[in-house]
């Protein structure tokens, strides 16, 4: 019980507590501590990755047991496997094998991905620029001054690309600081409520 929950939360108060203080101590030696801790970071990283990557293949094996979309989770073992030892093989270089199954094959996947959000992203915009209230409304209004601003028509129109730069670096600014520091207070009190124990979600309880 010691080693696995005790001893964990006295870890992250300890380095929470330290890593915290280093950011606002402006000591030559604080600052090389925090350097060191930072590249441990990046170390307990790596292994993180190590460990995702295992989880997920035991997940894989898991499903394949179980009959569960047997055919897809033995095309990702095998993808996964054969990168790796193609890399491991015959390296990364800009002429290996392992470059030309990357380029043609998860290039071209990762672009029809992102192509497919083209069309999620405009059905999602036409049910919330619906003009169905006030807010609605609005947001239609804008969207269609930021269309007409960042074409063609805001070059001759020199008033209609002017709002449309207001538009974005006034209201949109604001509303995307205001989330900004939301999101930072959430960082911040995620943290404290890890350090002093109280988030005990990491741990899996």
């Amino acid at each position: 019980m010691f080693f696995s929950r005790t001893l964990p939360m006295i870890l992250v108060f300890v380095m929470g507590v330290i890593g915290a203080s280093l950011y606002f101590i402006p000591h030559p030696s604080a600052q090389a501590l925090e350097n060191t801790l930072s590249q441990w970071s990046i170390a307990i990283g790596s292994f993180a990755i190590f460990l995702a990557i295992t989880s997920l293949i035991r997940r894989y094996i898991t499903n394949i047991k179980r009959g569960k979309e047997v055919v897809y989770n033995l095309v990702a073992l095998i993808s996964l496997f054969g990168m790796a030892l193609l890399g491991l093989i015959n390296g990364t270089g800009p002429d290996s094998v392992f470059q030309k199954i990357f380029i043609n094959v998860q290039v071209p996947l990762d672009a029809t991905m992102f192509s497919l959000l083209g069309f999620y992203v405009t059905s999602a915009a036409y049910r919330a620029f619906r003009a169905r209230n006030v807010e609605a409304t609005l947001l239609l209004l804008t969207a269609i001054l930021v269309i007409l601003g960042i074409s063609t028509i805001g070059d001759s129109q020199t008033w209609l690309r002017d709002l449309q730069e207001w538009i974005m670096n006034v209201p949109n600014l604001a509303q995307k600081r205001g989330i900004t520091i939301g999101v930072g207070l959430g960082m911040i009190a995620t943290s404290v409520k890890i350090i002093l124990g109280i988030e005990r979600n990491w741990m899996g309880g």
